[in-house]
This record gives C-alpha cells, structure tokens and sequence, in this order.
C-alpha cells in the first residue's frame, strides 16, 4: 500500500538549499529529469497530533546526537538557534542558505521500526516471439537403445 513519504520543500534559492542537503548533509540523490533532483532521506515516522485546525503540518529531520549536528552545522557556517531539551527530543531550527528553516531533533521518545518499503512489483518484460518460440521446441531426444533378447 503506502511504500514511501515524498517531502516537498519551497525555497526562494533552491539551488543553494540543493547545495546543503548535497554538500552539507551528504543525502544522496537523483536526477529525475531535467536537472531535478530529488533527495533520499532515511526512514520516516508520522505522528498525529491534536489541533484546532487542520492541514497543519510541520517537518523535522532527527539526528542521534544534536551536539554533533550543530558542531557540524557550525564548521559549515549554518546559523541555528540554541537546541532545547524537551520531553520527546533536544530540538533546533537551522536557517538554510535559501533562508527558509527546518527543525531537526534529538527524539528522546520510543521510535517504531521501519521494515524495507517494498517497491512495486514489475511486470515481466515480454520475449520477442521468435525467441520465445524457439524455447518451446522440444529439444531432440537421443535414440534409445535397443534391447536385446
């Protein structure tokens, strides 16, 4: 059913924020067409949290030690506020060089496993018919030996 999340970003100078996710962040990408690149990203979660509104979302990137995270951010120059401990996670925001924000934390909260997405299952590509009937004749059988009475 669902095999992945795809996470848009709007940035006013996406070529710089595609230089950080490449460069800084070192996720790994692919062109998909015309110089488009999408960015892979390790396993996701979503929670769902109470609201009095809806179509209200935010995203976070997770890191398993923000004190390095923000040592790194700051040997690439990346401004980002001072983290603060909360009870699911040590939270920061950095400002990406397109100057939109992003949140990344530290989870101190359970986390659920993540089994492989599966991808869709691919049809077979058809043989050509001259192979594929070539395949169907039966092969020659060898002579049986005569047995002698």
């Amino acid at each position: 059913m669902i095999i992945g999340a795809h996470i848009m970003l709007q940035s006013t100078n996406d070529s710089a924020d595609k230089a950080f996710f490449a460069d800084v962040l070192k996720l790994s990408s692919v062109d998909a067409g015309g110089g488009f690149r999408i960015f892979a990203v390790p396993p996701a979660e979503v929670a769902v949290h109470g609201s009095d509104r809806n179509s209200v979302h935010q995203l976070y990137l997770m890191c398993d030690d923000i004190a390095r995270f923000t040592a790194d951010m700051t040997k690439h120059g990346i401004p980002f506020s001072t983290p603060q401990r909360q009870s699911w996670g040590t939270v920061t925001e950095i400002i990406l060089p397109g100057g939109g924000t992003l949140g990344v934390y530290q989870p101190h909260h359970k986390r659920p496993t993540h089994g492989a997405a599966k991808p869709a299952k691919k049809r077979a590509a058809k043989k050509p018919a001259a192979r594929k009937a070539a395949k169907k004749t039966p092969a020659k059988k060898s002579p049986k030996s005569k047995k002698r009475r």
